[in-house]
């Protein structure tokens, strides 16, 4: 029997290090939170090498007391909780107290803290867990962390790690998701010397979207909000337009902390289901406030993922005012023919001033609070601005001058929010406080119907607009929605078929036949049994013209096996858009203009005109303000 053996406090060290540490990314987010836990309202981060052999972290918070500076390195120590009784309502982001011991197991680390009511600092320098002495040192209120080589004496794990470049990409993945957190903190991020992007703390989120999305993005919101039972968010709804290809675009904030919740994306996808494309997901960013005792947070080490209890509820609540928010608005998207890329270009980079640092700030309010204290600019004075020199306290990690950093600027990427205003410009827009809606009875006598084009879209002329209507995907959405309309209200009209059609099932499909009977004869759909597994197919819903009665009964069938639900299933519905769409008027089609004004009138009493059951537009618009600028009448 192999001999058990006792494991060195090191070696402990460094195993526990690696469900803590997996890569720099691990650092930077473990060190920002607890800085934000810190009352910080700046905060400075800056990576060398995809933060391999660098990461700084700066912070104006309350810093750490100096006799706790050595037990702040201890594992399982934190100042969040004291029982395991709290961890059912905390509300900081860091608790496990897990992190410094980790880091300090396998990188180099230096720490300079100080607290409000100490005149000096204290520096703290522990290597691999082996600690210097502290010693004292002039420094501002706050913490700066200081992270060099990491996995230095863990080569297995170095070796593991990517490229800096897609190292340095996570940790700036991460930053941005920091700033959209947390649009009242000041976030700087410096990746290899330069500045990626810095917000300005005044707590407009819609102007982080703006830096960190673009213009586009920006101009492409729709604000949200609601408060439910036991619960409150707000935030930003993308347009339909805003659609993209993978959920990472769909951010969601738990009570300030970024979280992948499998319930939050559901309901939201819910919420846009008649506005999306197959395998095509919302943008929107959303703060969540949640009462900590309805959420699980410890359920990974990065806690990350949450558990919500009573998520049925919010589920419903959510996903239906998602819906109803989306259906109040008017979004048909604008054709922009111009893209005025130098001004962009010029609007990104005007004003941008280098900010000062946290401990900058802090420095030169310490000056004048002892000034103030001593009464005279003289000698004590020169002493103080002697210790608190910023060189002294960072030393090689100080931020690059302005002149070095001049270049820069020129590059959209950078994001820097003007320092003079910090303000999100946008175009100007005229108000009309008496505006009408394109699509609404209102201003059906005020429209004009130019004609067709291409024998597949229509021109309509409103106001100082064009629109321009695509005939089959406002055909196929009207009579998408008059076939759910008639479903819900159980007033499916059915068409016998003749001759009937036979079908044999499998003893699966059967059983999924006899669970969803009602459905299906809600649906409009006529079957008898036949004996032996098989069926007659008699009728199936009318106003479906050109579809294999068949093929869609078995694919119905098909998908409900693979996928089975309560009620009426979704699957029935994504059914009856596909057939609304071989059943609906094709391009290429010429109609006459008597049936394109029926077909637009039908559409003006539609919940949702603005989209097919697919997600793709059935209008677009094009401003007189554009065609203009393209014909040069508008320079």
């Amino acid at each position: 029997m192999p001999q058990i053996n006792l494991l060195s406090q090191n070696t402990i060290d460094q195993i526990a290090a690696g469900e803590v540490v997996e890569r720099p990314l691990s650092v930077v987010k473990e060190l920002t939170e607890n800085a934000i836990d810190a009352g910080a309202d700046a905060i400075a981060v800056e990576i060398k090498e995809g933060g391999i052999s660098l990461i700084r972290v700066t912070d104006n918070g309350c810093g750490i007391e100096k006799d706790q500076v050595q037990k702040a390195f201890l594992r399982h120590a934190t100042s969040k909780i004291t029982t395991i009784d709290d961890l059912s309502h905390t509300k900081s982001l860091g608790f496990r107290g897990e992190a410094l011991s980790s880091i300090a197991a396998v990188s180099q680390v230096e720490v300079i803290t100080k607290t409000a009511d100490s005149l000096t600092g204290i520096r703290y320098a522990i290597a691999g867990g082996v600690a210097e002495k502290p010693e004292e040192v002039g420094a501002p209120e706050g913490t700066t962390f200081l992270v060099h080589n990491l996995f230095y004496n863990t080569p297995a794990r170095k070796k593991f790690l990517k490229q800096p470049q897609t190292e340095g990409g996570y940790v700036a993945d991460m930053m941005e998701h920091l700033a959209l957190s947390h649009p009242h903190i000041s976030i700087k991020f410096v990746n290899n010397g330069q500045i990626r992007f810095q917000t300005s703390g005044n707590g407009d989120l819609k102007e982080i979207i703006y830096r960190i999305y673009g213009r586009d993005m920006a101009e492409a919101l729709i604000p949200f909000s609601l408060k439910g039972q036991g619960f409150s968010v707000s935030g930003f709804l993308g347009k339909p337009e805003c659609n993209r290809s993978n959920r990472n675009f769909e951010t969601s904030f738990v009570n300030g902390r970024y979280v992948k919740s499998d319930l939050l994306m559901k309901a939201m996808e819910e919420g846009y289901r008649t506005y999306l494309m197959q395998h095509k997901f919302p943008f929107y960013v959303l703060h969540f406030e949640l009462d900590p005792d309805t959420i699980d947070v410890n359920v990974h080490p990065s806690k990350m993922e949450i558990r919500i209890h009573q998520g049925a509820e919010l589920y419903k609540e959510l996903s239906n005012a998602v819906f109803d928010h989306l259906k109040e608005q008017e979004l048909i998207p604008d054709v922009k023919l111009v893209e005025d890329v130098k001004k962009a270009v010029k609007e990104a980079s005007k004003g941008v001033e280098k900010s000062p640092e946290p401990f900058e700030i802090n420095r030169m309010q310490m000056i004048e609070e002892e000034k103030a204290k001593y009464h005279t600019d003289g000698p004590k004075v020169a002493d103080l601005l002697q210790k608190t020199s910023p060189n002294r306290i960072i030393g090689s990690v100080s931020m690059p001058e302005t002149a070095q950093n001049a270049g820069m600027h020129s590059n959209l990427r950078t994001n820097v929010i003007k320092a003079a205003d910090h303000i999100l410009v946008e175009k100007p827009v005229q108000l009309d406080l008496f505006e009408e809606h394109f699509l609404s009875e209102q201003s059906k006598e005020e429209y004009q119907i130019l004609g067709q084009v291409f024998h597949t879209y229509w021109l309509v002329a409103f106001k100082d607009r064009l629109f321009i209507i695509d005939q089959h995907a406002a055909h196929e959405k009207v009579k998408y929605e008059r076939l759910v309309k008639e479903l819900e209200a159980k007033s499916v009209s059915a068409q016998m078929i003749n001759p009937p059609v036979v079908i044999t099932l499998t003893g699966k499909e059967e059983e999924v036949l006899l669970q969803m009977a009602e459905n299906f004869k809600a649906l409009g759909f006529e079957i008898e049994a036949f004996g032996s597994g098989s069926y007659v197919l008699r009728g199936m819903p009318a106003d479906l013209y050109g579809c294999s009665e068949k093929e869609f009964f078995m694919d119905i069938l098909d998908e409900i096996a693979d996928n089975p639900m309560k009620g009426t299933p979704d699957v029935i519905l994504h059914k009856l858009a596909s057939m609304a769409c071989k059943a609906a008027v094709k391009g290429n089609h010429e109609m006459a203009m008597a049936e394109a004004e029926a077909l637009i009138d039908e559409l003006l009493t539609l919940e949702d005109p603005y989209h097919c059951p697919h997600g793709r537009p059935t209008i677009i618009s094009m401003t007189k303000y554009e065609m203009e600028k393209k014909f040069k009448r508008i320079v």
